[in-house]
């Protein structure tokens, strides 16, 4: 039974009914010694307790898809087939513009309208088997576009969080489209992939020999399906990365660590530090911890990137971060942070969407 399928809620909800109506049926119908009668009617409390629970979970669970599959919620799924060593690049020593093409086939995901499809990608760099999600704009389908490429943003969610959260949670392609039509914000090609690859752990986008290859995935093989299979481009100038919350962290990453793959990442309520992330792999390590701080990744970097960053967040959940990388950054770099109010939430980021797509709409070039 699917855990965002309507058997499961509805399971739950006749459940639910049944917890409510039980105790008020036989409570004082209850026979037996005392402690008979009182085991019992804890237990019909204590049903009532977990059904109500439940209801609320799945329910929620169902309208902003934080757990795709059960493998999801327990933490036993498990999304990576290989996790070599891929090098600096992330490539191993390959080419991903000389690889074979990869054609994949899609299928609309249910619940979100015939634009928002689903595929599943064998990556065969980072070693990475999972779903990707993509959102194509209105123009694409425009016959006065039909020679026409179209800029990318690759959305990444936060922990938990599946590719379908930025669609079903966030709602960007609702908020997006009218904007889209009335040209106030290009039109973009949305990619959101899997995430959470290793169970419930944040792998924080970042290549883990022996475990997982999350900055291959992202910025190698997503970008290749996408660029073979649409008509996009795979000029850094024109791809941009997103994310919320751990995601924010890792498009940030991503920007800073490949500015021959993209040229802007938006960071909402996002960190420098892996380390606020508690399930984070990398903050499982002090070294790793301290080189995938943004503040080193960047400081480190050969030469500055050229990338822009747009930072933001209340005081203490991402505002800052961005302050202290605009200190330290330098030109071409570009970082913005902006101070926002509403809380470490979906709807917090979702009405910061028009704004932060502006921004990507005058800083990611149309090919």
């Amino acid at each position: 039974m699917s855990l965002t399928g309507t058997p499961l809620f509805a399971t739950v909800v006749a459940l639910t009914v049944i917890a409510v109506v039980l105790p008020l049926a036989v409570w004082s119908k209850v026979r037996g010694p005392a402690a008979v009668r009182v085991a019992s009617r804890v237990l019909m409390v204590v049903f009532a307790q977990v059904t109500a629970i439940a209801l609320v979970f799945v329910g929620i669970n169902r309208d902003m898809n934080f757990y795709a599959s059960w493998g999801d919620l327990l933490g036993t799924g498990t999304y990576v087939t290989a996790a070599p060593d891929l090098g600096p690049d992330g490539l191993g020593g390959k080419k991903a513009e000389a690889a074979p093409k990869v054609k994949q086939a899609f299928e609309p995901v249910e619940g979100l309208g015939g634009r928002v499809q689903k595929t599943e990608l064998d990556g065969k760099i980072s070693g990475v088997k999972g779903d990707v999600m993509v959102w194509l704009p209105p123009q694409y389908d425009d016959p006065a576009y039909k020679d026409k490429k179209f800029p990318v943003v690759e959305l990444i969610p936060g922990i938990p969080g599946t590719g379908k959260s930025w669609f079903q949670g966030l709602k960007a392609h609702e908020v997006l489209e009218p904007l889209m039509k009335s040209g106030k914000v290009q039109p973009f090609i949305l990619v959101s992939p899997r995430a959470m690859l290793l169970g419930n752990a944040d792998t924080g986008c970042a290549n883990l020999p022996g475990k997982v290859n999350a900055d291959s995935w992202f910025s190698v093989d997503v970008r290749k399906m996408v660029v073979d299979n649409f008509r996009a481009s795979e000029e850094a100038r024109t791809w941009g990365v997103a994310g919320y919350s751990a995601g924010a962290y890792c498009a940030a990453k991503l920007a800073v660590n490949h500015p021959d793959r993209y040229s802007a990442a938006v960071s909402l309520s996002g960190y420098n530090d892996p380390g606020q992330e508690p399930s984070s792999l990398v903050a499982q390590d002090p070294e790793l911890r301290r080189t995938h701080n943004l503040k080193h990744v960047l400081q480190s970097a050969p030469t500055p990137p050229a990338v822009s960053l747009w930072m933001s967040g209340a005081e203490h959940d991402g505002y800052l971060s961005g302050t202290d990388l605009k200190a330290i950054a330098k030109s071409p770099t570009t970082v913005h942070a902006e101070k926002v109010t509403g809380g470490h939430n979906l709807d917090s980021w979702s009405k910061q969407l028009p704004q932060t797509f502006d921004w990507l709409s005058r800083t990611v070039k149309a090919p």
